[in-house]
């Protein structure tokens, strides 16, 4: 279960945050880790001397220009987040999300990413929208400051806890998230953008959806949709039914148009 865990550091701007990230990954079990359009050099002899022991992780970390490349594989994406957004996503502590893995691993056959932003910034929204959840992890309210490399450690942990647990006998084991053997792989990453890509142009292409005054329609159709957790039969269904609809609208379209050229004849 572990070697299926993804940890995506997105704009990091230390590298020895990048070395005691790989240290705390190392020390749970944790082996993937990937890097987005780091704001530092890199991976660095800094790094190297921050992980501690941890340079086979660094040696085969990769580095990618986007979140979209980095989670392509994932049918989980969870983003590590504070809690005030203007628009309010799943969310989970580290425990419910331990609590949560060992079904979503049953679920699905790809692999999970939990995404950590900029030290100073985090992830934007844009970037948090292209989560499943979000986690939060509830520090003091009077010194919120968590270094990038321990809150990676807080949920490397909880991810060991979860992974300890399925070593139980299989009939204390956390059941699938449906609560039975589902009958078709979760989406993957790739999959669920397309259908979003598709669904924008269908809404715009018959009028009800203005890219010029969004007011969050795809976001909330986004949260909406990676809530419900689409298999791959359902996305492909919904896909169908947007094709349609284009077949649909483009008929409409081509009446009209001939019905226009008649009356001024």
């Amino acid at each position: 279960m572990l070697e299926r865990i993804k940890i995506v550091l997105i704009g990091t701007s230390h590298p020895g945050n990048i070395g005691a990230a790989a240290r705390a990954m190392k020390t749970m079990g944790l082996s993937r880790l990937v890097l987005v359009a780091p704001r530092c050099e890199g991976i660095t002899p800094e790094s190297v001397s921050r992980a501690s022991g941890a340079d086979d992780i660094l040696d085969t970390t990769p580095t990618l220009e986007t979140l979209e490349a980095a989670v392509a594989d994932c049918h989980w994406v969870v983003g590590a987040s504070a809690r005030s957004r203007h628009l309010p996503w799943p969310l989970c502590s580290p425990r419910q999300l331990a609590d949560r893995l060992p079904g979503e691993m049953q679920a699905g056959t790809d692999s999970v990413a939990l995404v950590f932003g900029r030290e100073d910034s985090g992830l934007s929204n844009e970037e948090l929208q292209r989560c499943h959840s979000h986690v939060h992890i509830p520090t003091s309210e009077t010194y919120s400051s968590l270094n990038l490399a321990a809150a990676v450690q807080v949920l490397a942990y909880e991810c060991r806890q979860a992974w300890l647990s399925t070593q139980q006998p299989a009939s204390d084991r956390h059941p699938a998230p449906f609560g039975v053997e589902w009958d078709n792989p979760l989406a993957g990453h790739d999959d669920t953008e397309r259908f979003f890509t598709h669904l924008e142009r269908t809404l715009i292409d018959i009028g009800f959806h203005d890219p010029r005054n969004p007011r969050q329609l795809m976001a909330r159709l986004r949260r909406l949709f990676l809530r419900s957790r689409p298999d791959a039969m359902e996305i492909n269904i919904l896909r169908g039914i947007l094709g349609r609809v284009d077949r649909l609208a483009r008929r409409s379209e081509a009446t009209a148009t001939g019905d226009s050229s008649r009356r001024h004849c």
